[in-house]
């Protein structure tokens, strides 16, 4: 039954979910809208803003470059290499290496959520040896066993709640830190990693595909020609079935257009205001719209950067769009102003739950929880410095961290359904191979349920 239900949706969904820059594009106009017509901000003031949070994510955007080749620089060396291969000798069946990604997985991002390198680079060479494996699904597994990030060592939200003079503090929201042992150490966070820990491998192998529908490695591999054009690749990326709404945005050349349009107002109105004052950013953000309007469609330009950037292409032209993203979100208000309405409805026992739903929203936007945290948190702790009025310090500081440590679980959950994030593993998993994010996305909607109820029921 749940191996049905996953290919229903892995099968749906490929025809529905667009490319991770289409994504990109249709939230860029998608909360620009919004930002226009739910706060005071005008038209120009959503264009500023846009502009101004291009640049928000730069050094996040290198670090996750520089993850990807450091990581995958420790993969290859000599002793990672003996260690893949003692595991690889004793593994024979596809359901014990989607076991396997999904038990070491997990314990690799406690360390860093960098680490989900290494198990890409694991699964990959699993995946060339074991038959009958289903490639996509597999994919899938290793971006599910990331899961472990946000109550390891890396979780940005409760680090910098035991950060001296964070922007909480200075702010007058807090008045002083809040240590892991009320986040990261809590029993809140433990039950959250043991039921995860149990739960999303049985899910794994209740889900996995069978017979003879898995999709082999073999068949993925990408033979397309050394001379084929930009255009030509493009247009190879096209589902065999016609008319998926997919490959309508993938290959749209208004979205093209509107995005294009934008980026030209933007230039615009830089050059009424800041004459032929030319930096770095500007003449990046150039080159982006340039690209973007040249090519005259999203999957084109995708395979034209992809080629010029090779494996770090998506993070490298994409981290900027969804910061602009975060910049819209932030400086018009918008962000904070959903945090606060749904906040408005809260009590001491229904905060922490609305903090999680806010956090698996605003998610889709902003693409960094410490980013998420400082668009959505003011608003959140207000609301809990209101409700514990009276009720001393350990209460607030429970409540505090209960609702950070939500936000967080909330922002983790739909990770499974942002096509974004999939690209920090498929420059392992989708070297040489034909495989999207559409390809993957719908193994992750059964998991995505599972962790959300799962994380509902751990901040309740």
């Amino acid at each position: 039954m749940f191996a049905s239900i996953g290919t229903f949706f892995a099968a749906r969904l490929r025809r529905w979910i667009p490319d991770a820059f289409v994504f990109a594009l249709l939230l860029t106009l998608g909360v620009a809208a919004a930002a226009w017509l739910a706060t005071p901000s005008t038209a120009v003031q959503v264009l500023d803003a846009w502009y101004k949070g291009f640049w928000l994510l730069l050094e996040f955007g290198m670090q996750i470059v520089l993850v990807l080749a450091t990581g995958y620089a420790v993969a290859l060396s000599p002793v990672a290499a003996r260690g893949i291969d003692w595991l690889a000798r004793r593994i024979s069946r596809p359901e014990h290496v989607y076991l396997a990604v999904m038990l070491v997985g997990p314990l690799l991002t406690l360390v860093s959520w960098g680490w989900v390198v290494l198990t890409a680079v694991l699964a990959r060479e699993l995946a060339e040896r074991v038959r009958g494996l289903d490639y996509p699904f597999l994919v899938a597994c290793v971006f599910l066993s990331s899961w472990s990030w946000v109550c390891g060592l890396s979780s940005s939200i409760p680090l910098l709640l035991n950060t001296q003079g964070n922007f909480l503090i200075t702010s007058g929201l807090l008045e002083g830190t809040i240590g892991t042992a009320h986040t990261l150490g809590s029993r809140f966070n433990l039950i959250y990693l043991v039921a995860h820990m149990v739960l999303l491998p049985l899910v794994v192998m209740l889900a996995r595909p069978r017979g003879d529908g898995a999709i082999a490695l073999s068949s993925l591999s990408d033979a397309a020609p050394a001379s084929l054009s930009v255009e030509g690749e493009a247009d190879r990326s096209r589902l065999p079935e016609a008319g998926a709404l997919s490959d309508r945005l993938d290959h749209s050349r208004w979205l093209t257009v509107l995005v294009a349009l934008a980026g030209l107002a933007v230039l615009a109105r830089y050059g009424r205001t800041r004459g032929f004052d030319v930096n770095l950013e500007i003449m990046i953000f150039a080159f982006l719209i340039l690209g973007i309007a040249l090519h005259g469609s999203p999957m084109r330009y995708v395979v034209a950067m992809r080629r010029a950037c090779a494996g770090i292409s998506g993070i490298v032209f994409q981290y900027p769009f969804y910061a602009g993203i975060m910049g819209v979100m932030m400086f018009t208000g918008l962000g904070a102003a959903i945090a606060a309405w749904l906040a408005s409805f809260a009590s001491p026992q229904t905060l922490p739950a609305i903090a999680q739903f806010v956090g698996a929203v605003v998610n889709f936007a902003i693409p960094s929880a410490g980013g998420e945290w400082a668009v959505v948190g003011p608003g959140l702790i207000e609301a809990a410095n209101h409700l514990t009025a009276g009720l001393g310090p350990e209460a607030h500081q429970a409540l505090v961290a209960r609702i950070a440590m939500a936000t967080a679980y909330g922002e983790t959950s739909t990770n499974l359904l942002q096509p974004f994030f999939l690209l920090v593993i498929l420059p392992v998993m989708g070297a040489g191979v034909r495989v999207q994010a559409r390809d993957v996305i719908g193994h992750l909607l059964l998991p995505f349920l599972v962790s959300y109820l799962i994380c509902l029921a751990v901040v309740t």
